[in-house]
């Protein structure tokens, strides 16, 4: 394959999508820590985003965005939601027209509430923009177990040339046009993460568990329509399947803080020893004003944002749930 491709980010995911797309095509990874970019091509490794795993010898790394990006054909965005809109001003002096831009970022930008493509169509225009989405654990996939991805792109060409770069042994990626849906559901997740990990660190049981995660869903999926997704997409890899692996996994950023918090920590100290940003804890302030905006009720959202935002305990959380009045599954809160 001819296409460059350049991966903007050397975290857990970001190294994971470098390595997946070095298998296609001649890939570039930019870390900010030139320590970083020094590790992946001299030992290629990145032990502390991805320990144990090896990198492809084909992957290459540099601590420049301009020899990341100059002679890209595809660009793809692996910073975390709050360096988003900072890190494409830089990559706008050198980046060639017309090349598609690919966000890995399950977050919305705060104030603005805009999804990463928006901020990408905002920044530099006359690029397509698309998102890359699903149930992924990076530390599984390296690993060389089966996975599956999602390419959502407002261009069907583009699409099926962008499943090519991705697309890796067992690591199966199937296109989606709707990128309203497929970005939200990435984003929106995050939240009912947190809500399911504070139940587990409170032991609430597997039978609150499942209801927490498909009452999430109900969530995520009404949101996701009101603002322009398709109800098929939150049922599938970009909606259920990404909820599912970041509501029970070990390994999920934002069900780690959930879990912590309903053990009792505070979120201070709990963002502090991460070496990830967990997105649904500054999400869940953006989600709750959506739901404002498009008059849908968010009541699991509401009990996330009152315990990382206003002091609530897990506790008390999950009591405001349960005593919520149920009424018909299909069209209840």
């Amino acid at each position: 394959m001819s296409l460059r491709v350049a991966v903007l980010g050397a975290g857990s995911w970001g190294s994971t999508v470098a390595s997946l797309a070095s298998r296609n095509a001649p890939t570039t990874l930019w870390a900010r820590n030139p320590e970083v970019a020094r590790e992946v091509n001299e030992q290629h490794s990145n032990e502390r985003y991805l320990p144990g795993c090896t990198l492809p010898a084909a992957l290459s790394a540099t601590d420049s965005i301009e020899a990341a990006v100059r002679d890209a054909d595809v660009l793809v965005m692996g910073v975390p939601s709050h360096g988003f809109r900072s890190t494409l001003e830089e990559v706008k002096k050198f980046l060639r027209p017309w090349v598609p831009v690919v966000s890995l970022a399950k977050g919305l930008e705060q104030g603005s509430h805009l999804r990463m493509t928006q901020v990408i169509e905002e920044s530099i225009p006359d690029h397509l923009a698309g998102v890359l989405t699903g149930p992924n654990l990076s530390r599984e996939i390296m690993a060389g177990f089966a996975a599956a991805s999602v390419i959502a792109i407002d261009d069907a060409r583009v699409a099926r040339q962008l499943q090519a770069v991705f697309h890796s042994g067992v690591f199966r990626v199937y296109t989606n046009p709707d990128v309203v849906g497929c970005e939200l559901g990435g984003a929106l997740k995050n939240v009912i993460a947190i809500a399911t990990g504070m139940g587990d660190g409170l032991g609430v049981g597997d039978n609150t568990r499942a209801a927490v995660i498909t009452r999430g869903l109900a969530e995520i999926s009404r949101l996701g329509v009101a603002m322009g997704g398709l109800a098929s997409t939150f049922a599938g890899l970009a909606g259920m399947g990404d909820l599912i692996a970041t509501c029970t996994s070990a390994q999920s950023r934002n069900r780690h803080v959930g879990e912590q918090l309903g053990r009792g920590r505070r979120i201070d100290e709990i963002i502090e020893e991460m070496h990830m940003v967990a997105e649904g804890v500054k999400s869940s302030k953006v989600v709750l004003e959506l739901g404002e905006r498009h008059d849908v009720e968010l009541p699991i959202a509401r009990q996330v944002f009152a315990v990382v935002h206003e002091g609530r305990t897990a506790q008390e959380a999950y009591q405001g749930l349960t005593r919520r009045a149920a009424g018909a599954e299909m069209d209840a809160d």
